[in-house]
């Protein structure tokens, strides 16, 4: 029987945890009881070693907007770029080793063709006629400038969240990671899913998102190489799917409809721009955060799909 695993901890980061928890993740296994037992038991006493008396899974080595929690609801679709796809016997082998639910984290799903519901419309009309707001694409010219909008607003946003325990788990964004970031996704990226809202100027809300590059690594064998990147530029004006990646409001400007106002326009724009779209995927939402909940189900988006992440103590 064989199984692939990786054991993470982060010191700076684990001990605002409560209690200071590693990390397990990217696990792999055939469905054999004994084979997880013994990964969980390897996980523990490696943590143990360190210092550590509790660990939570699956999760990555950064941040949790991509490969984070193990999928415990809907097995028939395909995962969107960047969410974990495990087959249903996996939520009852790592449950079976005394793993207990820490956290699950919603998928939304909203399909293209359905249109944007009427106050919706009337909503973000109202919103963006004010003279102090106005809204934008990304400058793919000035990106990286951009980038630093999307930063600012993001780690102020989810610095002062409604959720105190998510606060105390929040670690900010860098720039060295957002450019990597940036440099990774701008072959793909499609400006009219990239969205920057002002208020008297100043940088405020945003929403990104990114073509499903699960589909063109169907077309390049799971490899990307320098000869596919001419097949990249054209991918993302036939993409069938697109994921929101992550998204934010700083804190002083809550309330006024700015997510109103870029998730609609978003789903407008992107459309417009990429008729072949079939569907958006929203990833992620906690099961706690009910405003967001609230917010994306009143743009006509349903919760489609559950990731879990788990805890175990020693």
């Amino acid at each position: 029987m064989r199984a692939r695993f990786a054991v993470m901890n982060n010191p700076a980061r684990d001990r605002v945890l409560e209690p200071k928890m590693g990390g397990i993740g990217f696990l792999e296994t055939e469905n054999d009881r004994r084979l997880v037992r013994k990964i969980i038991d390897f996980a523990e006493a490696w943590h143990y070693d360190r210092g550590y008396r509790a660990m939570r899974g699956p999760v990555n080595f950064g941040e949790n907007d991509t490969y984070w929690g193990l999928l415990v609801e809907n097995y028939d679709e395909p995962p969107i770029y960047g969410m974990f796809y495990h087959p249903p016997y996996y939520k009852q082998l790592l449950e079976q080793t005394g793993a207990v639910k820490l956290d699950d984290h919603w998928s939304y799903k909203r399909d293209f063709a359905k249109p944007v519901p009427e106050r919706m419309k009337k909503i973000t009309d109202r919103i963006e006629n004010r003279s102090n707001v106005s809204l934008r694409s990304i400058d793919l010219k000035n990106i990286y400038r951009d980038a630093e909008y999307i930063r600012e607003i993001y780690n102020e946003a989810w610095r002062e969240q409604d959720i105190e325990e998510r606060e105390e788990a929040f670690t900010e964004l860098t720039r060295d990671t957002v450019r990597e970031m940036v440099d990774k996704l701008k072959p793909v990226l499609i400006p009219e899913s990239m969205l920057l809202a002002f208020v008297d100027d100043e940088p405020a809300s945003f929403v990104v998102c990114v073509p499903d590059l699960n589909e063109i690594s169907k077309e390049t064998g799971g490899r990307l190489r320098w000869w596919h990147y001419p097949k990249l530029f054209w991918f993302k004006r036939r993409a069938r799917h697109l994921r929101s990646l992550v998204y934010g409001t700083k804190p002083k400007f809550r309330k006024m409809g700015l997510e109103a106002l870029t998730f609609t326009r978003g789903i407008q724009y992107t459309r417009e721009a990429v008729p072949s779209l079939e569907y958006l995927e929203g990833a992620w939402v906690s099961e706690k955060n009910w405003l967001m909940q609230r917010s994306l189900e009143a743009l006509g988006c349903r919760h489609h799909k559950t990731h879990r992440t788990y805890k175990w103590e020693f």
